[in-house]
Formats: C-alpha cells, structure tokens, sequence
C-alpha cells in the first residue's frame, strides 16, 4: 500500500478532516482536473439513475458539495433527492436548499429500501470498507431500483497507463498545492484512485450483493466509469425473481 494512503483503522478520521480541509476549493480542482468533463460525467450518473421505473426517491452517498445532488434535480425537477456525508466541511458548501444529513455510508440512516436509486460520485474508492458501504446502499435500495457508481479507475490500458499515472502522481499533487494550498490531500487522491478495483471487479462487487443487469460505462478513455447495477424485484408468489 502507499505511504499516502491511511490504514483502514484511521480512513474515516483521515477522509473526513480532508475533505474538510479542500472543501472550498473541491469543485474548482474536479473542474480543473478534469477539463470540466466532471459535469457531463454527474449527467451520465443522473440519466442511469432516472432510467429505473418511478424513480422518485433518490440517495446521494458522499453527497460532499452537492452537485450530483443537484443535477439529478435538474434533470427530474420533481425527485425527492436525499444527500448524505460526514464531512461537516463539505455539507457547509453546499447549497441550503438541497435536503441534505451528515451520516455515515457504512451505517445509512434510512429503513429498507426507501429509495429508487442511490447514486455516488468518486466516494466509494473512499470508504473504509467497500463491501459493508455497497451492502448499506443496496439494503436501502427498492427491489427493481438502481446503484449508480461513478469512480476514477487505475487508468487506462496500454501506453496512456504510464501518461495517465504521471498526470496522477506529479502534477495533480502540485495542482493541489497550488489552488488548494494542500499537496497531501491531493496526493492521497491519485493514491487512492491507482489503489481502487478496477471497474470489471467492482461490477463483479454489485452482482456478488444481488444486483443484476450490472452494466460498465468507460468515459474519458477508460480513466473514469459508471458501473451500475438493478435490485431484483423479488416474486412472493414462486420466490423467483425478474
């Protein structure tokens, strides 16, 4: 493991106080580091997620500034969107008037599946422990709804590799430094990302948590994707499922 990355012991202090540290600058630096396609990339994450049937009700895990948040908004003016985090930090950026609760991805504060769709954006690869985040989302998720994932992954295949983890390693931290003012957090965030599962991995993740029609969406040559997954509606009558 990197010397950037925390122990899993010490991950939720060391996530939450830094995030809480860039979280004025958070959005600026995803805009910046990304050529701004981090919004074309929450509107794939919001059109996968209104793809489910009545999807009414949706959750936001790491909601952080709230932008996923709203542009689910956006696109379904009449969702009841739920955003939660707990980063105090981030929570404070963001806009008053999204429905937002500072709460923990591994222990959800909602009753069985409550919503219609839950949603992430670059949150998973931060959670201590993956395996318990996903059960957490998918307990309260409605049988026939959809999980929505969009992760940076360990980068592309072949030559843009070597390209992409020198992007990564040498100027995102000075990028950080510069327009942050805090190197270390954005060292941990290239860490974590080159650490992450790669998407294939994560689908097998969802399918492992009952999730079917699990799909991958590669963007930005395969350096970020959306991987989703539906909750079986489950068939009382034969104790099939569709």
């Amino acid at each position: 493991m990197s010397a950037a990355l925390p122990t899993v012991g010490d991950k939720p202090r060391y996530v939450a106080e830094m995030f809480g540290r860039i979280a004025a600058r958070y959005d600026l630096m995803n805009t910046i580091m990304t050529a701004g396609q981090d919004a074309a990339w929450r509107r794939v994450v919001a059109d996968t997620a209104l793809s489910a049937e009545r999807a009414a009700r949706v959750l936001d895990v790491g909601t952080g500034t709230g932008k996923l948040a709203q542009v689910i908004l956006e696109t379904a003016p009449g969702a009841r969107v739920v955003g939660v985090d707990f980063t105090f930090g981030m929570l404070r950026v963001a806009p008053r008037w999204l429905r937002l609760a500072a709460a923990d991805a591994l222990r959800l504060p909602f009753c069985d599946g409550a919503f219609d769709a839950i949603v992430s954006a670059f949150v998973v690869r931060n959670l201590a422990d993956v395996q318990q985040g996903v059960t957490e989302q998918v307990r309260v998720l409605r049988q026939g709804g959809r999980l929505v994932v969009l992760e940076t992954t360990p980068g592309p295949t072949g030559p843009l590799r070597l390209l992409y983890r020198l992007f990564f390693r040498h100027v995102v931290p000075l990028l950080g430094r510069l327009i942050a003012g805090d190197g270390s957090a954005y060292t941990y965030l290239p860490e974590s990302t080159l650490a992450f599962l790669e998407p294939g991995r994560l689908a097998d993740l969802l399918r492992q948590h009952g999730l079917v029609d699990v799909t991958i969406q590669q963007l930005a040559l395969g350096c970020v994707a959306v991987t989703s997954g539906r909750k079986p509606v489950m068939l009382a009558t034969t104790g099939g499922t569709i």
